[in-house]
This record gives structure tokens, sequence and C-alpha cells, in this order.
């Protein structure tokens, strides 16, 4: 078998485990909602069964020998995952207070939030470009948003816009986790999303209502779904995949999830968005592939060209693909393929 063939058949394989993994997290919010809990006792139960799950994957895969952890990183790993947790109980209550179509693609503004706290907190350039998928985004958001005059009438305090303010909350404590965990390097994925479940069970046992889960009966396997195939396998393939395909494949292949979730949520809900929010939508998909892409606005300037001996100039900064759900991490969208893949190290 040749190079060539070999790597389309890896690729190939990537894209089926990527696509799978999307359409799994396009299934979540169903989990969620039929589970009949809390939005803090899903995610106390999500920590507890996923973090068994994922111990015993590694512990199988033999990840906990030469894990690479110094207690810097291991701090850093625990930082990110208070946000991931927390991300998850607030993107939860928002399926419960707008749809799980609305609050799902109001949730993709991540990518934007990302970039907003590398100008802020790192000093990067936000170019005119990047600017400009801002504004799309923007744009998107108020039309998918479909927020009407009768959601004011109550002094601001309906719960559709509690809603929307928890989705757009989720998305910066996602974008705040991915921040932290890219300083996380030469550490495999999985140990980090086993580190922050493992810490979310302490984080949220005050918040936790054990006796509203007296009489679940049935409704525990939705719990037990999110654990072991939302948090573990899900992981698994996705953190496989990452390391198969080239990132605009991850990009694209990325929405797989929002439209899983739309059309769950009118399958089984029957929830439509109406026409202005369909509008919206794809702004929001187009300028989450601008910024993740690295599009411009019209033609390119070609590089000033000077004697460097044919060495071409290319750009090292790191993009974050969006993460289905505030998954634990990010793909780095620096290079595609890496034999061993780590949370924001740029491969």
């Amino acid at each position: 078998m040749s190079t060539d063939q070999r790597s389309n058949g890896t690729e190939l394989k990537g894209t089926v485990e990527l696509t799978i993994a999307m359409v799994l997290s396009g299934t979540i919010g169903i989990f969620v909602v039929e589970s009949g809990a809390s939005p803090f006792n899903v995610v106390f139960f999500r920590c507890v069964f996923g973090a068994v799950a994922l111990g015993l994957y590694c512990l199988v895969r033999g990840f906990f020998t030469d894990h690479n952890f110094t207690p810097r990183k291991l701090g850093l790993a625990a930082l990110g995952g208070v946000f991931i947790v927390f991300n998850w109980v607030l993107l939860f209550s928002s399926y419960k207070n707008t749809s799980i179509s609305v609050a799902t693609v109001v949730y993709h503004t991540q990518p934007f939030y990302v970039a907003l706290l590398g100008v802020l907190l790192f000093r990067d350039r936000l170019t005119p470009a990047k600017f400009g998928w801002l504004v799309v985004a923007f744009g998107g958001l108020v039309l998918t948003a479909g927020v009407s005059l009768s959601d004011f009438r109550s002094g601001g305090h309906s719960a559709y816009l509690v809603g929307l303010g928890q989705a757009l909350l989720a998305a910066l404590f996602y974008a705040l986790s991915t921040v932290i965990t890219k300083r996380v390097t030469g550490v495999r994925p999985h140990l980090v999303a086993l580190v922050q479940v493992t810490l979310g069970i302490p984080l949220l046992l005050p918040f936790a209502s054990f006796g509203a889960m007296k009489g679940t009966g049935a409704d525990w396997g939705w719990l037990v779904g999110l654990g072991l195939i939302h948090t573990c396998l899900m992981y698994v393939l996705m953190y496989s995949a990452y390391q198969k395909l080239p990132t605009p494949k991850i990009a694209v292949l990325a929405f797989v999830y929002p439209a899983v979730a739309m059309i769950c949520d009118w399958a089984v809900y029957g929830h439509r968005v109406s026409l202005v929010q369909a509008l919206g939508i794809p702004l929001i998909v187009a300028a989450s592939l601008g910024v993740n892409l690295g599009w411009s606005f019209g033609p390119r300037r070609p590089a000033r060209s000077e004697d460097t001996s044919g060495a071409e100039a290319v750009s090292a900064a790191p993009r974050t693909v969006p993460a289905p759900a505030g998954l634990p991490g990010s793909a780095p969208a620096d290079a595609p393929r890496a034999e061993k893949l780590t949370i924001g190290e740029s491969r």
C-alpha cells in the first residue's frame, strides 16, 4: 500500500470518527432534558460516570505512565476544569429556558470569545479580517436570538432572555477554559479531561440535590449515557480524529453538532427556528469558519518579496476549532496531524 493510500485511509477513518462524535454531541440536549434532573444534578452525575469511564480507559491504555503532569500543569488543568464544569451547568440551563436549537447556535460564539480574550489578555493583534468576522457573528447572533418586545415587557427578566444570557456566559466560560488549558502542553488530552471531570465532583457536590433524584427510575439511564457516551466515548473518538484530520475538515465537521442538535430538537420536541433566526445561523457558521481558517474579505495582498532564499513567512498563531458542549480543551488548528495530540499545543 502506497503512502498516499495509507494517508487517505487514515483521513477517512478520522472523518468517520469525528462525524460520529459530532452526531453524538448533537444528542446531548435530549439526554439532558429527558433525564428530568436539574442542571446541577445532570452535570454532577455526568462528572461521576464520566470520571469512572475515562479513568478506566486511561488505565487500560496505560496513559497514567509518563503522564507528564507537573504541579503547574495540573493546576492549570484544574482551573480550566472549573470553567468547563460551570459552562456545562449554564448551557444545560439554557436548554430549558430557550430551546436546544437556540442555545446550541448561540453557544457557538465560542471562537469569538477566544479571539477577544487573546487580544485582551495576550495582546494578540485583532486584524481587520478578524474584526469583520466578529461583526458578522454579532449580526448572526442578533438574528438567531429572536428576541421580541414581549421579552422586555417583564423588565428584561423573561426566562428566554435569561436563557440567552446563560448560553452566552457558557460560551465565555468555554473560551476561558480554552485559553487556560492551551498552556497545558505535553499531556494527553484524555488525562486533562479526566482531571477536569474528576474536579467537577467535589466542585458541584454542594449544589447537587440528591433528594430530588428519588424516583428517577429508568431516567438514570440518561445520566449514565451522558457519562459513558457523551463524556468518555465521544472524547475518545474526537481526540483520535483530531490527530488524523487537516484543520479545514475539522472546522467544517464541527458544525455537524449544531445541525444534529437542531434536527433532534425539531424531531423530538417540535421546536422550529423562525425564518429570521434561520437567516442568522449561516452568518454565525461563516464567521466561525472565517476566524478559525483565517479567511479574509476580498483578495489577499501578496506577501512582500524579499531575499529570504525562497523561505515563506508562515503565521504560527494558533486558532481554536469549536468543541461540542464544552469539550475540555480544544483542537489546535496549526498542524493537522501529530503522533500524540496535546491540549493547546502548537503541533
